[in-house]
């Protein structure tokens, strides 16, 4: 089942990570045990409409769209344009950039956010082909 949203083009990133994190048991285990969290997304298009997608490195290694699942609350959640997180996951902009310019808002463990970039990494050849 694809994550991406037509209204968001950057969101086949999250097909990406998901893709890198299951296509190895090794790479996913590394991810959970790197990453330590949930990390949650709430990106916003042009037309000002939101959407929210998930990724599990606390437990299983696995990309969802939506909140974190019930019972289950995310240790940081990043809010940003759908423009600036396909900026962010093709490399062409930093976390921290958008984060100092007010573009990147970050709610929970900011240090936790920092855990997301080796993560993005591994999506990012595949997204620079379809961004």
């Amino acid at each position: 089942m694809s994550l991406k949203n037509d209204a968001f083009p950057s969101s086949a990133a999250f097909d990406a990570i998901n893709s890198s994190l299951t296509s190895s048991e090794a790479d996913r285990k590394d991810a959970v045990n790197k990453g330590k969290a949930i990390f949650a997304f709430k990106l916003k298009n042009t037309k000002g409409q939101e959407e929210a997608w998930h990724i599990d490195l606390k437990d299983k290694g696995v990309v969802s769209k939506g909140e974190a699942p019930a019972g289950k609350k995310a240790d940081v959640t990043l809010s940003l344009s759908d423009e600036n997180f396909g900026k962010l996951v093709t490399g062409k902009t930093k976390a921290q950039q958008l984060f100092m310019s007010g573009k990147l808002k970050i709610k929970g463990n900011v240090m936790k956010a920092t855990k997301m970039e080796p993560i993005l990494a591994k999506a990012q050849s595949q997204m620079k082909a379809k961004l």
